[in-house]
């Protein structure tokens, strides 16, 4: 039987799935909301991965993402691996001379500087949430637009509405002045898509020289609105990837290649019971929190010590 490798990516708005084969072949992929449940969301997605036959065999399992470390204890991952370099790993397999990663997804956003494909700088977004595609949605919603429709139809405007880039409150507070000035939905659609890129480069990518060849992905590099922004502003091509939403989740099934064989099964995952929960080691001063992973009420993992007193038996 040939052999196949998942990548998972749980981030806080969407959980991405994806399977490759031993020649990083795109098998299957999935692309889900979290919605506040990165269990629930991955067994949705590995449910609807594994929906029809499969006739691969499952040697290799990585996840990368905000909760990589839980689903990883929970799908006894092969490699567990941070955002940056999933999405180095996978962007540089399809595209070896990126020299800058563009990146913005659902609440987070980051750049990438690579040189041979070797990660030279790389920074992510603070607190703030302007630049990130939460932000975008929360604004057609206000709009009563589809976001999908946000690129089509700021490439209509001739005037774009100069928009605050500084953070989400003085954003939404240019957006409502706007409006009732008379500036058309076109305008200022396209004025929130030169926000975004505009709050992206003043503190995400601030104080980094940005090479070509230049890879724009995550959720967002699917509105062209935002990324002819990105080009007026830099007066440089930007790229896209037809996959560039799914890189993480691609790069780390790529990087569980690396690791030693397994076989893996996941048609009872859905029925199995998996529990979270916490508490606070008070045998030093660090006072840890510790986070433990329950399989069936059974311990399967557990984080959050910085040193051995914090340390939980695993069954």
């Amino acid at each position: 039987m040939k052999k196949a490798y998942l990548g998972i990516d749980i981030g806080s708005i969407s959980t991405k799935g994806i399977l490759i084969d031993q020649n990083n072949q795109i098998l299957r992929s999935s692309y889900l909301w979290t919605e506040g449940s990165p269990i629930n969301a991955v067994k949705r997605v590995l449910k609807e991965l594994f929906k029809d036959k499969f006739e691969y065999k499952i040697v290799g399992v990585g996840t990368t993402g905000s909760a990589r470390k839980l689903i990883g204890s929970i799908l006894n991952a092969s490699v567990i691996k941070n955002e940056i370099t999933a999405h180095a790993i996978g962007t540089s397999t399809f595209a070896p001379n990126v020299r800058t990663i563009i990146e913005i997804g659902g609440q987070d956003s980051k750049i990438i500087l690579l040189n041979d494909g070797i990660v030279t700088d790389y920074a992510m977004n603070t607190l703030c949430a302007a630049g990130t595609g939460s932000f975008l949605s929360s604004q057609a919603q206000r709009l009563g637009v589809e976001v999908e429709d946000f690129g089509k139809i700021a490439l209509k405007s001739k005037n774009p509405a100069l928009l605050a880039a500084r953070c989400t409150v003085f954003a939404e507070s240019d957006l409502v002045h706007k409006a009732q000035l008379g500036y058309s939905k076109e305008d200022i659609i396209a004025g929130l898509c030169q926000s975004v890129a505009q709050n992206y480069l003043n503190n995400v990518a601030k104080g980094k020289k940005i090479y070509e060849p230049i890879i724009f992905q995550g959720g967002v590099s699917k509105n062209i609105g935002v990324k002819k922004a990105f080009e007026n502003i830099l007066e440089k091509k930007i790229n896209t990837l037809e996959n560039g939403h799914l890189m993480g989740a691609i790069g780390v099934a790529i990087l569980s290649k690396n690791e030693k064989e397994r076989e893996y099964d996941f048609s009872n995952i859905d029925h199995i019971q998996f529990e979270t929960t916490s508490t606070f080691c008070n045998r030093c001063p660090n006072n840890c929190e510790i986070i433990m992973v329950k399989k069936e009420k059974k311990l399967i993992d557990s984080w959050g010590n910085r040193c051995e007193k914090g340390e939980l038996k695993i069954c």
